[in-house]
């Protein structure tokens, strides 16, 4: 019931009636999820190493993770969908130095649906789901050498807060809900 309530609030909010944003169903989907996380890290680090080091060989400790979210926050995990087809995930979870902010695990959008516009239907989803919940800002992390994402995110109202202070590989980015 709580998934299908989310998904009629958010499609509510939603400008892209072709986009559905739907609890990531494991059972049939693990695969995908894999494989867009795994691409995410291509995308920020140029390669995928450091996921599957940190996920295991074939992603099980992330699908674990996910799994244990996905019962934690109902519809913190979703798959985006543009009819049959799913195109997109988003990750959300509570900032885990400070659970009084959301947190972006992960915006993904596949190769063929970039650059079309399609991002912020995602921060939209991500914006009205952590409001929900409560919280009044959130942050993410980013690589700054992933120019289309800072950018992105950028335009989205999102402030470049700089280098993590437990990774700086990456850059913390902070926004008001």
């Amino acid at each position: 019931m709580t998934n299908t309530l989310l998904s009629v609030k958010f499609r509510t909010v939603n400008p892209n009636p072709e986009l559905k944003f739907e609890p990531i169903n494991l059972d049939l989907h693990s695969d995908i999820c894999v494989r867009f996380r795994a691409d995410s890290y291509v995308c920020s680090f140029g390669s995928d190493a450091r996921f599957y080091e940190e996920a295991g060989k074939s992603g099980e400790l992330y699908l674990k993770r996910i799994a244990e979210r996905m019962i934690q926050l109902p519809g913190s995990c979703v798959h985006v969908w543009q009819g049959q087809a799913i195109v997109g995930q988003i990750e959300l979870n509570r900032y885990k130095t400070d659970p009084s902010l959301g947190y972006v695990n992960l915006y993904y959008l596949a190769p063929q649906y970039r650059d079309q516009g399609w991002g912020r239907f995602l921060d939209g989803y991500a914006v009205s789901y952590l409001t929900s919940l409560g919280f009044s800002a959130a942050r993410l992390s980013v690589s700054p050498t992933n120019l289309q994402a800072m950018r992105f995110y950028a335009k989205q109202g999102w402030t470049d807060l700089g280098p993590r202070p437990d990774a700086p590989e990456v850059h913390l980015m902070g926004r008001d809900l």
